[in-house]
C-alpha cells in the first residue's frame, strides 16, 4: 500500500518536509485505542505510541482518526512514537460533553462527509440542518444520504423536502440492505479521497460501509422495534481503505450533536435565509416589526418554511451562546495565566532580593 492510497497529497508532503526530520516517517491514524493507536504506513499497519510529553501537554494537538502524524520508528518492531500531528486540511468536530467549551475532533482530513439518515422514525430535517452547519464549519463537502428507501412509501416527497433545506448539497436515496443507490457513493470514492459517515445510531452507516468494502467488516444491528432507535453497534471511530480506491471513516452514532462553530457556517447551511436577510430594508433588521423585512414577507407568502426559520433561530441562539462561553473561558484562562506569571516572578524576587 502506498501513501497516496491512504490520502497523502502535496499539502501533507509540504507540511512533512517543513519538519526537516529525516528520521521520521509519515503515518495515518486509523484507530484510537485506550492506550495506543493503529497507524497505517506504506509498509503496513503499526502500533502508535503517544509520548508522555504530548499526553500531558494541554496545548499539543492530540491525534484523531484521519490525522497524519510524523512518527519515529521503533527498531525491529512495527511500532512508532508519534512525534507530532501534521496540520489538518479539514475536520468534523463537535462540542465535547460536559460543561466545558472544548472541541472534540470526530474525524480529520476528510474530503466528503456523508450525513446519513434513515427514512423511518430516524428522519428529522432539523437534525440534518444541524449536521450541515457543522460540516460546513470543518471545511469538508457535505453529501446527504437518505437510507432505507424501501421502508418509506413517500420517499420522493422526503427527497424533495431535504433538497429544499440543503441548497447546493447533493442528496442520494439509497437502500443499504439491498445495495440500491450505493453506486452513487462509490463513484465519489476514488484513490486519495477520504469520506466520513456521520449520523444517529441505526441510520445504517456501518451497513453502507460494509457494502463499499464488499465484506461484513463492521458489526451491524437492527433498530429497536418499539421506538425505531438504533443500537450502538459502532463504539469507536475507525478508518478503512476501500479495495477499489478511497478511504472511509466509520463513526459511532450521535444522540446529540452540540455545535462547535464561530457562526460563519450558518451562512452556508442557511444560505436561503441569509440571502433574504440581505434584502431587508434595514441592515440590522431583527425580522420582528421593521417595515420592508424580506424574511417576514417570505414567511407570509409561504416561500420560507416556518419550521426551517425556527430551526435557524434556534441554532443561531446556540451559536451565540457558545461564542460567549468561549470568550468567557478565554478571559478566565488569560487571567489565570496572568496570576500564575505574577506568583512565579514574585517568588523569584523574594528569593533573589536586590542588593
Amino acid at each position: 500500500m502506498n501513501l497516496s492510497q491512504l490520502g497523502w497529497n502535496p499539502y501533507f508532503t509540504a507540511c512533512f518536509n517543513a519538519l526537516d526530520r529525516p528520521d521520521l516517517i509519515p503515518a495515518r491514524v486509523s484507530r484510537r485505542n485506550k492506550y495506543d493507536y493503529i497507524l497505517l504506513t506504506d509498509s503496513g499497519p503499526w502500533t502508535g505510541i503517544l509520548p508522555g510529553r504530548l499526553k500531558g501537554d494541554a496545548s499539543a494537538v492530540q491525534p484523531a482518526v484521519g490525522d497524519w502524524a510524523a512518527v519515529s520508528p521503533v527498531p525491529d518492531e512495527p511500532k512508532g512514537l508519534i512525534h507530532t500531528v501534521l496540520p489538518r486540511r479539514s475536520a468534523f468536530s463537535r462540542m465535547a460533553a460536559g460543561e466545558t467549551t472544548d472541541e472534540q475532533i470526530v474525524a480529520a482530513n476528510i474530503d466528503i462527509i456523508f450525513v446519513v439518515t434513515g427514512l423511518d422514525r430516524d428522519y428529522n430535517p432539523r437534525r440534518i440542518e444541524r449536521y450541515l452547519t457543522q460540516v460546513w464549519e470543518g471545511g469538508a463537502r457535505p453529501f446527504i444520504v437518505l437510507n432505507k428507501i424501501d421502508l418509506c412509501p413517500n420517499a420522493t416527497q422526503r427527497l424533495a423536502e431535504i433538497r429544499s433545506i440543503a441548497p447546493g448539497v447533493d442528496v442520494a436515496p439509497v437502500c443499504a440492505a439491498t445495495g440500491e443507490g450505493v453506486d452513487a457513493l462509490r463513484s465519489l470514492l476514488t484513490e486519495g479521497v477520504t469520506a466520513a459517515f456521520v449520523g444517529s445510531s441505526g441510520a445504517g452507516k456501518s451497513t453502507l460501509i460494509n457494502r463499499l468494502l464488499g465484506s461484513e467488516r463492521l458489526a451491524t444491528g437492527a433498530v429497536r422495534p418499539d421506538d425505531q432507535r438504533g443500537r450502538h453497534t459502532t463504539t469507536f471511530r475507525e478508518l478503512f481503505v476501500l479495495p477499489g480506491g478511497g478511504v472511509v471513516i466509520d463513526t459511532p452514532g450521535m444522540r446529540e450533536l452540540r455545535l462547535y462553530t464561530d457562526g460563519e457556517s450558518m451562512e452556508q447551511a442557511f444560505s436561503d435565509i441569509e440571502g433574504l436577510a440581505r434584502q431587508c430594508r434595514f441592515r440590522d433588521c431583527s425580522h420582528q416589526e421593521e417595515p420592508g423585512c424580506a424574511v417576514r414577507e417570505a414567511l407570509a407568502d409561504g416561500t420560507l418554511d416556518p419550521g426551517r426559520y425556527r430551526s435557524y433561530l434556534k441554532l443561531q441562539r446556540e451559536v451565540d451562546y457558545t461564542i460567549r462561553r468561549m470568550d468567557e473561558s478565554y478571559e478566565r484562562n488569560e487571567r489565570a495565566r496572568g496570576r500564575a506569571f505574577f506568583r512565579k516572578h514574585k517568588e523569584i524576587f523574594r528569593n533573589n532580593p536586590k542588593r
